[in-house]
């Protein structure tokens, strides 16, 4: 080899360590869990800005003007937030043409001599590139310098800038669609009443008013007794309408300053303005004689309705209004389970509905498991389920493990939860596998909290249940159990060194490990860098939402080509339709579960 090759040759390796290592200082600034969404852009833009040797780098908006949403400046020259004309920038031919402009000589331009930024700051260098949204150019990066560059604009600068792009876009694309939900997402569709989220936010409006006036307040949850019923003999036609009559009389009897949400189902929120306990129960009582007095006329025949309704009242040093809520949550559930069609009320010292009910729940055995289906996209065939959590209520309402899964964190209970869970999947496989239902590749996904991986006691018992189940299933399984336990990125973004640690005695006996939400999180490519991944969830919202986004979509398919290579199977979920189910068939996903396939179904002869 001759001096010269090896002089290219060390040139190159340089260069390729320096790409890399600006490479994985721009993947830590963007995976840091410390930051809000804002600051983690305004990091990634420094760190590019510094990276580049650029004196200015923003992140400009195009909505009719323009606004320099984001950005690094340490001269002072543009302060975030300004707004200019947007035929006054540089940025324009950008947005204009939807290509990436790179200009070396802006003082020898004489479309931008003139430019403020030229004339007054002395940039010389400016580097745009177009930020997307969809198929539409809404913003631009754009990098400026003073002195020249000495090489010019190099490839692999341009390649990390439009890497930079592509991630702070991102980062618009979804403030801005949060801002359009909060805009759009206010009210109630079919009852036309504020919705939830409009109703909590006035909820943060009233406590503060009600302590600048040293006033009271009390709030109502109200439910259509028997809702169920009116769904199953008349249609939900008929109970749409129910609902829309429902609100509409509520809403008439209320005093001048009260006011009415839809919380959530055929619940509705009331709040109360200046009542104490006498006045709530006497306005609540007069409103629900309003709606019971008349029965609802339908297509299908006259409704006859009670309502029942908690009112919960806050205590003076209250700091958010949760308090009475989960009051009147917990009144309400005391009405029903006193027979309905009354009013319960009580202040700010009753126990909370969601913990009464969870711990009720265990004590009185009334945990139950739902499972659903999995489906091989390619051939149609079941080959997998998940067990799911569910707490039966008195009157054998089901509630889903999203409704209370939080709350039995807080409480600690978790553990006793996933206990029984894993003990009831762990039999159902057993028995399957007797009696030759499914095979040994049959795969039971089951949800793992924290909490119970923590319980080294908890963990060891489901290993004895394990083994035991193994010898008397009938059938000689080999390394590869058929249980596959989830994890998801939310629950575990402190201390992966104890995640492994947790998780090595249930891979070590044969048990698969799923990553559930894959796609919610940057830590994601962490799991699955120091985790025997097997099984890959697709988050249920970019499943929901890759038919409308064309991003969405991309990074989809990316997903399922990135899990392909390494040998890992992707799992989507949330799939309510046919066209979703081809669409990720053929982008290679392997797995589907959700509606389409089946919906959740209680298993039999549970302990």
């Amino acid at each position: 080899m001759s001096s010269d090759t090896e002089v290219d040759g060390q040139s190159s390796l340089r260069e390729l360590t320096r790409q890399s290592q600006r490479l994985n200082a721009l993947w830590k600034q963007a995976t840091r869990h410390d930051l809000s969404d804002e600051a983690r852009s305004r990091a990634i833009l420094q760190e590019a800005a510094q990276s580049l040797g650029m004196d200015l780098a923003v992140l400009g908006e195009f909505n009719g003007a323009y606004t320099a949403r984001f950005v690094h400046d340490p001269l002072g020259i543009l302060p975030e937030d300004t707004v200019l004309p947007a035929d006054e920038t540089i940025c324009r031919q950008v947005l204009a043409s939807g290509m990436p402009l790179f200009l070396a000589d802006l003082d020898g331009n004489p479309e931008f001599a003139d430019h403020f930024l030229v004339r007054s700051q002395g940039m010389r260098v400016y580097a745009g590139i177009p930020v997307r949204s969809g198929e539409v150019v809404s913003g631009v990066l754009a990098f400026l310098r003073r002195l020249p560059l000495p090489r010019g604009f190099e490839q692999a600068d341009i390649a990390y800038m439009e890497l930079v792009a592509g991630w702070l876009g991102h980062h618009l694309y979804q403030a801005r669609q949060r801002i359009q939900l909060e805009r759009h997402a206010l009210t109630d569709a079919l009852t036309g009443l504020l919705n939830r989220r409009a109703a909590e936010s006035r909820l943060h409006e009233e406590l503060a008013r009600a302590r600048r006036h040293n006033e009271g307040f009390a709030v109502a949850l109200v439910d259509i007794d028997h809702f169920k019923r009116v769904n199953d003999r008349y249609g939900h036609a008929v109970g749409d309408q129910v609902l829309k009559v429902v609100a509409r009389r509520l809403e008439a009897g209320l005093r001048e300053d009260d006011w009415l949400a839809r919380w959530g189902g055929e619940e509705f929120l009331l709040f109360l303005r200046n009542a104490d306990q006498q006045e709530a129960a006497y306005v609540m009582q007069r409103l629900m004689g309003h709606v019971k007095a008349q029965p609802i006329a339908s297509e299908a025949g006259n409704v006859a309705l009670t309502l029942s309704a908690g009112i919960g009242l806050p205590a003076r040093d209250d700091t958010d209004y949760h308090a009475a809520v989960e009051l009147a949550d917990s009144c309400l559930y005391q009405a029903k389970s006193n027979g309905r069609d009354r009013v319960e009320i009580q202040d700010a010292g009753i126990t909370r509905w969601p913990a009464q009910v969870i711990k009720r729940a265990l004590r009185d055995s009334r945990l139950r498991v739902a499972s659903q289906v999995i489906v091989d996209l390619a051939s149609g065939q079941v080959v997998a389920d998940e067990s799911l959590a569910r707490v039966e209520m008195p009157d054998g309402q089901l509630v889903a493990a999203g409704e209370f899964v939080e709350v039995a964190e807080g409480l600690g209970l978790m553990p006793e939860i996933d206990r029984f869970v894993t003990r009831q999947s762990m039999a159902r496989c057993t028995t399957k596998l007797g009696n030759g239902v499914v095979g040994a590749d049959f795969a039971h996904f089951v949800n793992l909290s924290p909490q119970f991986l923590a319980r080294r006691d908890l963990v060891e018992e489901m290993l004895e249940n394990a083994q035991r189940y193994c010898k008397t299933c009938g059938i000689t399984l080999g390394p590869i159990k058929p249980i596959v336990f989830e994890i998801t990125e939310r629950q575990f973004l402190s201390n992966l060194d104890t995640l492994e640690s947790d998780l090595k005695p249930l891979l070590d006996f044969g048990f698969r490990l799923a990553l559930d939400d894959f796609g919610s999180g940057y830590s994601s490519f962490l799991y699955l860098a120091r985790l025997p991944i097997s099984f890959l969830k697709i988050e249920g919202w970019m499943v929901t939402n890759m038919r409308k986004e064309r991003k969405v979509a991309a990074i989809v398919e990316s997903l399922a080509g990135f899990a392909r290579r390494e040998g890992i199977i992707t799992v989507a979920e949330c799939i309510e339709d046919a066209d979703t189910a081809r669409i990720l068939k053929e982008m290679g996903v392997h797995l589907g579960q959700g509606w389409y396939f089946g919906r959740p179904e209680l298993e039999e002869n549970q302990d």
